[in-house]
């Protein structure tokens, strides 16, 4: 299914302020949010794809990225999941709480009851960190996609416990203080009445769990560090610099809990002849002064091999030659780019002497003095036409 504009799923223009954004998320959230749409799937998918969304307008980074590429751009590049379909409604709690300004919620406590927006109101879920890793590319591999097998040492579930910390024939226990819960609270007397104030509990950290009997591979973290092969799958027409994300590919959590990203930077192999620029590449070709008067026909190199080309008679130094559709994909699809050949005309350092009296000659040719026209135009104006 087609993701939606994030623009479009907050309901504001692509114009819009941070600030601007964020109200418009906090709106949604609100109008969608669990405590007031009791089973109401729709209304629970609404409210994560307004995560989504704000995930990436709400970062700078994020949002060049999508405003340049779309979401082929940002693609698994929500730093917790979302675009993997991995995020759970606690993780959007706890990661966007500060947005609703602690406790915020429509429970039966009324507002601070619930704990929405705030962690301290629920169970603490363990989150894997997040990998990085860098991929050279070469442009033949940028131009076609590629899939590329990456070996690297991460936290990975312990197998001798399952990844839960406890010891085999053990489980873990429910919290005797927060009982489960997470979280403890408190009411204090005050000249006001009474005031209650929710925090994580001090003996299980907010997981609502204890572990009196620990696993001795991996001492009760239930992760142990491992290599594994991992396949990354990287569209064409990517450029150097960007990210791609994978939800879930990086270091696994603490018992049981989300696992990380795995972040993948693109870098780009040094071609020996081409260079890019955009989605166009570049090439320098020198010829002889006598190819260039009487025409020739020459090799030009593509990242799918060479190319023959025909080289008209009378071709000046500085001309430029378009080969259309012979550069590099447009990482959303909308076509390709060329390959700019300019033509340099190659003046030997040295000569014997009978090259030189041949070249007396036809110095004394009127037909060699120089005599540009209108249509000769300045190597600027060449370029301004191909770039502009």
């Amino acid at each position: 299914m087609n993701k939606r504009d994030y623009y479009d799923v907050l309901g504001v223009s692509k114009n819009a302020s941070l600030a601007e954004i964020k109200k418009a998320y906090r709106k949604m959230a609100i109008k969608y949010h669990p405590d007031k749409n009791p089973d109401n799937k729709e209304a629970e998918e609404k409210f994560k794809e307004a995560a989504e969304a704000y995930e990436v307008l709400g970062n700078e980074e994020k949002r060049a990225r999508y405003d340049r590429f779309g979401h082929e751009g940002v693609r698994g590049a929500a730093s917790n999941g979302f675009s993997g379909g991995g995020m759970s409604m606690d993780d959007i709690f706890e990661h966007f709480g500060d947005i609703f300004g602690g406790h915020f919620g429509f429970g039966s406590g009324g507002f601070g009851g619930s704990g929405f927006g705030s962690s301290s109101g629920r169970r603490r879920v363990n989150k894997g960190s997040n990998l990085r890793v860098r991929v050279k590319l070469t442009l033949s591999e940028m131009a076609h996609g590629v899939e590329k097998k990456i070996k690297i040492k991460k936290y990975v579930p312990c197998s001798a416990c399952g990844g839960t910390g406890a010891a085999k024939g053990s489980k873990a226990t429910t919290c005797p203080t927060c009982h489960g819960s997470g979280h403890v609270t408190r009411i204090t007397n005050t000249f006001l009445g009474q005031m209650q104030t929710s925090s994580t509990c001090p003996q299980c950290g907010g997981e609502g769990s204890i572990i009196t009997d620990k696993c001795r591979v991996c001492h009760g973290d239930g992760i142990v560090r491992a290599e594994e092969v991992i396949t990354v799958k990287i569209p064409a027409g990517v450029n150097e610099g960007m990210q791609l994300s994978m939800g879930g590919k990086g270091n696994a959590a603490a018992r049981g809990g989300i696992p990380g990203d795995l972040i993948v930077l693109i870098e780009e192999k040094a071609h020996p002849y081409l260079k890019r620029d955009g989605n166009n590449l570049l090439y320098d070709l020198y010829v002889s002064f006598p190819d260039a008067a009487l025409g020739t026909t020459v090799e030009i190199p593509t990242v799918d091999g060479k190319v023959r080309v025909k080289l008209p008679a009378g071709t000046q130094g500085g001309k430029v030659m378009r080969l259309k559709g012979k550069g590099l994909p447009d990482v959303n699809g909308y076509g390709k780019g060329d390959i700019l050949v300019n033509v340099n005309i190659w003046t030997p350092k040295s000569l014997s002497h009978d090259e030189k009296a041949l070249l007396e000659k036809l110095r004394k040719s009127g037909n060699f003095k120089p005599n540009p026209t209108s249509k000769d135009r300045s190597y600027f104006d060449r370029m301004r036409e191909f770039f502009t």
